[in-house]
């Protein structure tokens, strides 16, 4: 994850490379038919969010999806501080997931967020932020767990950055199965004439137009 760093600062993305086998994603692909693992159940067109669905695990989250949280963190908290540096705050993001998770919930924040998301014919996500309360990690990672062109066609993963004066910029990001993305949830530091300043950050899904697409999304702060 440490080879992230650099992407990460050039454009406030990055992709991880695989994160899952085929076995384990199949695993997740499972659980989303199995209700009982998970706190809640958004329906997007119900919200002005999109088309299809997704859920938030409840605690304790499943084996797999703990650890992906624990160890993609530390390397992300490393760049958030060199960011957070660079914009001038003097806040720093503890160096394990646990200290972060004591943060939000000495702020009300309780409940997790990672999320199973899925997608089937004509689905898609607007363009958001996942911000959930006052604390915001500011790294986020997304790992698709279906193969593009045999399982599904469309629902290309969506980045737009927009930086102040100038017409926003999409970037569309190929992923493969198991294989996941870091992206900047909120807002990245971008070096100007005068120093650095904040460029907004926001991510969605393009329509899909056939199969079924799942994601796992790792949000580390937890929500309010």
């Amino acid at each position: 994850m440490s080879a992230l760093a650099p992407a990460l600062d050039a454009q406030g993305w990055a992709p991880t490379g695989l994160l899952l086998t085929p076995e384990e994603c199949a695993e997740l692909v499972a659980l989303y038919d199995r209700p009982d693992g998970f706190r809640s159940t958004v329906v997007m067109a119900r919200h002005g969010f999109g088309q299809g669905e997704y859920r938030y695990f409840s605690d304790p989250l499943p084996a797999l999806v703990q650890r992906l949280r624990e160890t993609l963190y530390p390397p992300l908290a490393e760049v958030a501080n060199r960011h957070a540096a660079a914009l001038g705050l003097e806040s720093r993001w503890p160096e394990t997931h646990a200290e972060l998770r004591q943060i939000c919930a000495a702020a009300g924040q309780t409940r997790p967020t990672p999320l199973l998301l899925r997608y089937g014919p004509g689905d898609y996500n607007r363009l958001h932020q996942d911000l959930y309360g006052e604390v915001v990690f500011p790294f986020q990672v997304a790992i698709l767990r279906n193969q593009p062109g045999r399982d599904f066609e469309g629902g290309e993963f969506v980045l737009v950055e927009n930086r102040p004066r100038m017409q926003a910029q999409a970037q569309v990001v190929p992923l493969g199965l198991g294989e996941g993305v870091a992206f900047a949830v909120r807002e990245r530091p971008v070096r100007g004439s005068r120093g650095y300043y904040r460029a907004q950050m926001r991510h969605g899904v393009s329509a899909l137009r056939s199969g079924r697409r799942h994601t796992l999304g790792i949000i580390f702060h937890d929500a309010a």
